[in-house]
């Protein structure tokens, strides 16, 4: 699992996956693996590993508006791929809200 993770974090720059890496390994015991789909080398699956440091999703999709080219059926053709840090408030912070409270202003 350890080197499933590395692949996404090695997209950081080295010093960045370093920390990364680091905290991944420092709550490995409380990382949870979940997989969806088969195991064939033609299937579609989805699969996420979850911890206190990391959140990776992987998704096989059905493209939008690809029904007469691909079908109803979702396919390897498109996947998804997230990587977040969970509670991170990273995923739709308030700035503007965090710059008030940084940054009074008087009326």
């Amino acid at each position: 699992m350890l080197l499933l993770i590395k692949l996404y974090v090695d997209h950081m720059d080295d010093g960045h996956a370093k920390v990364k890496m680091n905290e991944v390994e420092k709550y490995i015991d409380d990382t949870r693996f979940a997989w969806i789909g088969g195991n064939e080398d033609t299937s579609v699956y989805y699969y996420r590993i979850q911890s206190p440091g990391i959140l990776i999703e992987f998704d096989h999709q059905r493209p939008v508006a690809t029904k007469k080219l691909y079908g109803s059926d979702v396919h390897r053709q498109h996947i998804r791929a997230v990587v977040r840090k969970p509670n991170g408030n990273d995923y739709g912070k308030d700035l503007l809200k965090q710059h008030y409270k940084e940054h009074p202003h008087n009326k």
